[in-house]
């Protein structure tokens, strides 16, 4: 419940301060061409607000619905559907008066904001922390993998040599790289021998659908991290620090085979040698049906692998934070590729706010906090610009449409685009957040 807890409060909080500055976008492009902006919200507020103040000619509030913001400037058919303003003759202040370019920039305003924002984040972050990250080459011990991996063709031990026959120097963007770059081979080193892993569209379909496909491998000589109350190992007396040294008088080289081991003796009892303060002492687990006795190891990573650190001081961080916000963009576009792919079947993964909530670690930690809010904004900066009526690629299709043809749409089309568009992003909303219940009914999520 904590984790829960926790995950929400950073997925709140990091959606309020993308939102109000979307909405700052808007409203700074309008107020620059002097455009009146009746109202600025955090959240929908149908019926009610929870908060509201009036300075000038605008209204700054909070709904009580937290399914985005949204700024009400005067003479522009939005969700408002204030069809009675749109009745009357058009007043020098309203966004219906103004020139087709100003208007342009002021429906764009959301989304530059929300570019600006991850390309600031990301230049703070590398500044603030640098980058660390596992070399390739340095996961000595190969790899570990799930289920899916070895329906692909991996197997624990394999060390990875390239993707495609290309190099990848960081590991952790091996499996973003198959998945988004297309790939069809993957080699590896296999019992001394090079050997190619051929990589088809059903393949990136479970890489799609799964988590934690490839992990460095680790060996088994690990400390016991926290335990869970009520689990089979707080129940049998472990405690955090414990060493783990044989399980019913067996070793195991690797976490892996440990796991794997547990995995044939569910719900039995297993005995297990432990190293507590210097001292061996037995415990006697019984493994849950699940395969597993409750506890969260610890991985001395930088004791096992060497991570390379990359520093980077002030005017380094600029050039470098814009980079990665560029990459992330461009990594983020391949995936609509994916999603309309009908082999890879991309829009069964699709997900709604759990998916977006379950993105934050379970305790807070403010690298990763940052990290999650650049990449958010560059996602709503994106899903902001498809041309669907209702969101801003909407309003920007039809201005785009009006400075070519010299012809500005009918108010009346503009009102029913306007309605059939905000019942697509309803229906996309609730696809969404269906697939997120059917995962957490399936255990998959």
């Amino acid at each position: 419940m904590e984790t829960i807890l926790i995950k929400t409060a950073q997925l709140l909080l990091s959606l309020s301060l993308l939102v109000v500055l979307h909405e700052f976008g808007h409203f700074m492009f309008a107020r620059l061409f002097k455009t009146r902006v009746e109202k600025f919200y955090l959240f929908f507020n149908p019926w009610f607000s929870l908060f509201k103040i009036k300075k000038g000619d605008t209204e700054y509030g909070i709904g009580w619905l937290p399914l985005g913001g949204f700024v009400k400037i005067s003479g522009m058919i939005d969700e408002s559907m204030d069809k009675e303003a749109m009745k009357l003759p058009p007043q020098p202040w309203e966004f219906r008066s103004k020139k087709t370019w100003q208007r342009l920039l002021i429906m764009l305003g959301g989304v530059i904001m929300n570019f600006i924002t991850a390309l600031v984040i990301y230049i703070g972050i590398l500044y603030a922390w640098g980058e660390s990250y596992l070399p390739t080459e340095n996961a000595k011990f190969g790899i570990e993998v799930n289920e899916v991996g070895e329906k692909i063709g991996f197997q624990n031990g394999d060390k990875i040599l390239t993707v495609d026959n290309k190099y990848i120097e960081n590991f952790n963007k091996i499996v973003p790289t198959i998945v988004l770059d297309n790939v069809k081979t993957v080699q590896v080193e296999r019992n001394g021998e090079k050997v190619d892993i051929n990589i088809s569209d059903e393949d990136l379909a479970l890489l799609l659908k799964s988590k934690s496909i490839i992990n460095p491998r680790f060996p088994f000589n690990h400390s016991v991290g926290k335990v869970i109350k009520d689990s089979p190992a707080n129940v049998a007396g472990l405690t955090k620090g414990d060493i783990l040294k044989k399980v019913d008088g067996q070793s195991f080289d690797y976490y892996d085979e440990f796991s794997h081991y547990l995995n044939s003796k569910k719900g039995k009892e297993i005995e297990m040698q432990l190293e507590r303060n210097g001292s061996l002492i037995t415990k006697k687990v019984t493994v849950g049906e699940d395969g597993k006795i409750g506890f969260y190891p610890v991985f001395n990573t930088p004791e096992v692998f060497k991570l390379k650190t990359i520093k980077y001081g002030f005017f380094a961080s600029i050039p470098a934070g814009i980079n990665r916000g560029v990459q992330t963009t461009k990594d983020y576009l391949k995936q609509f590729k994916l999603i309309f792919n009908k082999k890879t079947k991309g829009y069964e993964s699709l997900g709604g706010f759990a998916t977006i909530g379950n993105i934050f670690p379970g305790n807070w930690d403010w690298y990763s906090f940052w990290n999650m809010t650049a990449f958010i904004s560059i996602i709503l900066a994106i899903m902001n610009l498809l041309p669907i009526p209702a969101l801003d690629g909407g309003h920007v299709m039809f201005l785009l449409g009006e400075m070519i043809t010299g012809r500005k749409p009918n108010e009346k089309f503009l009102e029913y685009a306007q309605i059939a568009g905000m019942i697509l992003l309803l229906a996309l909303v609730l696809y969404a957040n269906a697939n997120d219940i059917i995962k957490i009914i399936n255990g998959t999520f």
